[in-house]
């Protein structure tokens, strides 16, 4: 996301998420599990679509539920459509969870006491109207059993028009 996006999502999540599950910056998952053996072919795969992709315009759409947290919608058929380019180039190696078109969204809170959940739920939903948000880049992450640590990012750098 662009730098004022991420404030913003990193500040929700320091002050409501449990701080022993906050271990990674605020983003939109595009995939949750891919395997190792699969990095060389994802960097080269991301570096050639951030390379020809422009910034995917984004509207931020709303807070929703969880049940014991809450996320904000975003709204992209652009990001859908590089996900989607990602997709059908690892589809060998996708799992369950990531054959399917994601519902994009960023998590402000996750694993909270539902009451809690519902207390942020309402505050946001109260304060947050729909707005454009700023998708910079894609970055790929290792999980390492609590931190995730960062295996690469490329930023989006193609012309508006060049699909």
């Amino acid at each position: 996301m662009g730098a004022a996006d991420q404030r913003f999502f990193d500040g929700l999540r320091a002050a409501h998420f449990p701080p022993g599950r906050n271990r990674v910056p605020a983003h939109i998952t595009l995939f949750h599990q891919l395997p190792p053996s699969s990095l060389a072919e994802l960097e080269e795969l991301v570096c050639r679509i951030a390379g020809d992709t422009p910034p995917p315009p984004a509207i931020l759409a709303g807070a929703y539920s969880l049940g014991t947290g809450v996320a904000f919608r975003v709204d992209s058929p652009d990001l859908l459509a590089v996900r989607a380019r990602l997709a059908d180039r690892l589809a060998g190696l996708l799992g369950a969870q990531d054959r399917g078109t994601p519902r994009l969204h960023v998590t402000v809170q996750n694993k909270a006491a539902p009451a809690a959940a519902r207390t942020l739920l309402a505050a946001l939903a109260r304060d947050i109207r729909p707005r454009p948000l700023a998708i910079t880049g894609l970055a790929v992450h290792h999980y390492r059993g609590g931190p995730w640590e960062r295996a690469f990012s490329r930023n989006f750098r193609g012309r508006r028009g060049a699909y």
